[in-house]
């Protein structure tokens, strides 16, 4: 038997921009010509010139997914996610290539979708559940474990159209999750909820994934992506650009994101002629000079330009989050800078920080005033592999390796006593 859970081959999706929404009758057309004949007879013409254009939303997409992976879907807007998660769902067809899903299939693509808002919140449970396939008794029997986890319990015989989009959100995932699929296809839907009702879902998904069913998971939170996903696939102007470990490719992903733009788009960019103009990671060397992705010793260099001599001069430089919290900061005094190019070094024993992005800022000051503040660009993007716990609400901003070890009482004093039987011996 086949561990393969889904499978898709030459995968592509094109959509007709400016084409003809519906095709209309011969009295409609009739009609708009006499109301307005000149734009009726221009908009032939264009539609007889082939007047639209072909938009690829996703084009040669083949992969395969085996039976309890837990696989991240990341890129840009406008990459072709949501296309295929769409198409793996069958709420859309291919323009070309297949795509193939084995065993049941339970998906959320948007708040809402395939629930029915003039039925109350217990029939949509119900109806959700016989398109997923299945049976009354089935759903009879989580029935009262969804209705908790999604905590609409006061009003689960309200009609859907008076909930707000966070408990549509909640009570969809309830069911999809509750439901046992052997997929679980998800969107970009937990950006609805709350924070504890997200941490909420990625401990279910965590459920989820250890009971070995498969889970495709699109987000640009990468801090979810990396503390659920054991692999991701990155998409890019509709085609697969990488696929990988998730360590490997968030971290890729994360150094294109914040590629340095050119000066004239970047309005922040240090001034070349005075100021800090440069930063990288000199050790260890990664693909990216600015992404760090082994533990150990680390040294970085911040490159200074300076049109005039600064005779007391004070440094600083702070680490940030992308959440804007300080991570660590340090200041030198008393600087005395020559006119020409400068390399500050930094070396650390380890940076141990969760994965993520971090921007540097440096500052330099003469006798009171500035000469250069910057936010460092690229910013630092941290893709080393995870030291902490499995849930995501138990982790913590550092991110330190550990052994762990179990010893009984007796195995305690065994080993005490033959310590001081050999040191007495000795």
């Amino acid at each position: 038997m086949s561990d393969i859970a889904i499978a898709a081959g030459g995968l592509g999706k094109r959509y007709r921009i400016g084409a003809l929404a519906r095709q209309t009758t011969m009295g409609e057309r009739l009609t708009h010509a006499m109301k307005a004949p000149v734009r009726w007879l221009s908009s032939n013409n264009r539609r007889a010139s082939g007047s639209h254009v072909d938009f690829w939303a996703l084009r040669d997409v083949s992969f395969e997914l085996r039976k309890g992976e837990v696989v991240g879907l990341i890129g840009r807007n406008g990459a072709g996610k949501s296309t295929l998660l769409k198409i793996l769902s069958r709420v859309t067809v291919p323009t070309v290539g297949w795509a193939e899903i084995h065993g049941r299939v339970g998906s959320l693509l948007e708040v809402g979708t395939g629930f029915h808002p003039e039925l109350t919140g217990r029939e949509n449970t119900y109806l959700n559940g016989a398109i997923l396939g299945m049976g009354r008794k089935e759903i009879d029997r989580k029935f009262d474990e969804i209705v908790a986890f999604s905590e609409v319990e006061n009003f689960i015989d309200t009609p859907l159209k008076h909930y707000s989009s966070g408990m549509q959100m909640r009570l969809a995932f309830a069911v999809a999750a509750h439901l046992e699929p052997e997929t679980l296809l998800i969107d970009e839907v937990l950006a609805v909820g709350d924070m504890a009702f997200q941490k909420k879902c990625l401990g279910k998904m965590g459920e989820v994934a250890s009971g070995g069913r498969t889970i495709v998971f699109v987000s640009h939170q990468l801090n979810q992506i990396r503390r659920l996903c054991e692999k991701v696939i990155w998409l890019d102007q509709g085609k697969i650009f990488q696929v990988g470990p998730t360590s490997e490719v968030a971290g890729a992903y994360e150094a294109s994101v914040s590629r340095r733009p050119d000066s004239k788009d970047n309005p922040g960019a240090p001034n070349v002629q005075n100021g800090f103009v440069s930063w990288e990671i000199v050790e260890p060397r990664a693909e990216s000079p600015n992404m760090l992705t082994t533990s150990g010793r680390v040294r970085l260099k911040f490159v200074l330009r300076l049109n005039k001599p600064v005779t007391d001069g004070h440094h600083g430089i702070a680490l940030y989050n992308h959440e804007r919290q300080l991570m660590w900061g340090w200041a030198a005094n008393n600087l005395q800078l020559t006119e020409g190019t400068h390399e500050f070094h930094y070396s650390f024993p380890t940076l141990p920080l969760k994965p993520g992005l971090y921007s540097w800022l440096v500052s330099l000051f003469d006798h009171g005033r500035e000469v250069d503040m910057w936010s460092c660009f690229p910013e630092m993007a941290i893709a080393t592999e995870i030291h902490q716990h499995l849930r995501d609400e138990w982790n913590g901003i550092l991110n330190v390796p550990c052994e762990f070890g179990i010893q009984s009482s007796q195995e305690t004093a065994l080993a005490e006593a033959t310590e001081h039987a050999t040191g007495e011996s000795s």
